[in-house]
């Protein structure tokens, strides 16, 4: 059946009944972020700035590392997604905590790390990561990160909730360290001067010695390992290339665990776009890694804004906005995406444009037919 011919019957099955189009609308909903009234910064004449300049923000520090963080309060335009950079060094160690509003999605640039992680059912994991691999931990699941190996560890940190704060979390030394020491000595079966010495503020980063290798099998804390993986090693994955550059993408599909995140790493060749599209089930949240861009963002009623990104920056697209990125430089553009859904979803406008008939698109340019003939509309993703 071709295409036409399937718009046709939906066609005659919505006139059938709003029963029909209640379910056929419905099933086209199922996974999409819910919205709300239209945020602020996108609700006047002219579009708002969507570069954040991270980079040039003053980190805080502690001797086993440092953090920075893009959240709304910072960047009001990234409403559904916050993004942290951090770094650890060798043995530093990023405290046992959790996150009660957000799950987070993660991507190492440089250097290793080991994560431990606990479940809701008691189901544990310690695992060690590289540069190119990615982890997500669902919300609520407790968590730790610590720089081994011996260089300071990079990754960037993405959370599904723009409203969500890394220095606003739950710290097990912020909870040990308020909970009174004969309450601690029933539960844990110790005397209560045994805590005589625990930190009575919020540690968050310290910083020790650097853990041992692990053993190949098991590692310690993982004897009840749950079903899933933390780990996805995506910069091992096999790229998707094309004239203007590579994409490698990661949604629930490959990492079953990543339910609220889909993430890619992009390069863009200089001189190359990455094509005219918009997500219909997500908001966009960058993290420029190396290079020059510039993206432009299409927000309907006439409304087009640009901005020009560097090594460094954060860029944001919401949910439905068209957009194109452009590699202004003479190197390659390095760019991490998340997207707040863990089903990836696009529509280009070459797609678009391909799926028409020529005297429709006649119609609706005002143009003559022939015009559209020799309009490339395949492999566009990344244009050379």
């Amino acid at each position: 059946m071709s295409e036409f011919s399937r718009r046709d019957m939906l066609g005659a099955a919505a006139a059938g009944g709003v029963a029909a189009a209640a379910t056929g609308t419905e099933t086209f909903g199922q996974g999409q972020p819910p919205f709300g009234p239209t945020p602020a910064p996108l609700a006047g004449t002219e579009l708002p700035s969507f570069r954040f300049q991270l980079g040039a923000v003053a980190p805080k520090r502690w001797d086993g590392g440092w953090a920075k963080e893009a959240t709304v309060a910072e960047f009001p335009v990234s409403q559904a997604l916050a993004g942290v950079l951090m770094s650890l060094v060798p043995g530093g160690l990023r405290e046992l905590h959790w996150h009660a509003n957000a799950a987070e999605w993660a991507y190492v640039i440089k250097g290793q790390c080991r994560v431990t992680t606990i479940n809701p059912q008691g189901e544990s994991q310690v695992v060690d990561f590289n540069a190119g691999d990615v982890w997500y931990f669902p919300r609520g699941f407790g968590h730790s990160i610590q720089g081994i190996g011996s260089e300071d560890c990079l990754f960037v940190l993405v959370f599904d909730n723009g409203y969500f704060s890394e220095f606003g979390t739950f710290s097990i030394s912020d909870w040990v360290g308020h909970t009174p020491p004969e309450v601690l000595a029933k539960y844990f079966g110790v005397p209560a001067a045994t805590f005589a010495n625990f930190p009575k503020r919020e540690v968050y980063i310290s910083k020790g010695p650097v853990p041992p290798p692990l053993p190949a099998n098991p590692a310690p804390g993982s004897i009840d390992k749950g079903p899933l993986t933390h780990r996805y090693q995506l910069l091992a994955q096999r790229p998707s290339v094309y004239p203007g550059g590579t994409n490698r993408l990661v949604s629930q599909q490959q990492f079953p665990i990543s339910a609220t995140v889909t993430g890619a790493l992009m390069q863009i060749k200089p001189g190359a776009l990455r094509e005219p599209h918009w997500h219909p089930n997500a908001d966009e949240w960058q993290y420029y890694i190396s290079g020059r861009a510039r993206m432009t963002v299409f927000g309907s009623h006439g409304r087009v804004r640009t901005d020009e990104f560097n090594a460094g920056d954060v860029g944001y697209v919401p949910q439905g906005y068209g957009h194109y990125i452009e590699n202004i430089g003479n190197e390659d553009v390095e760019l991490l995406i998340a997207l707040n859904n863990g089903s990836y979803e696009s529509i280009s406008l070459a797609d678009w444009i391909g799926a028409n008939p020529h005297l429709l698109l006649a119609t609706n340019f005002e143009v003559p037919e022939n015009t559209f003939k020799d309009f490339q509309t395949r492999n566009r993703f990344l244009v050379g």
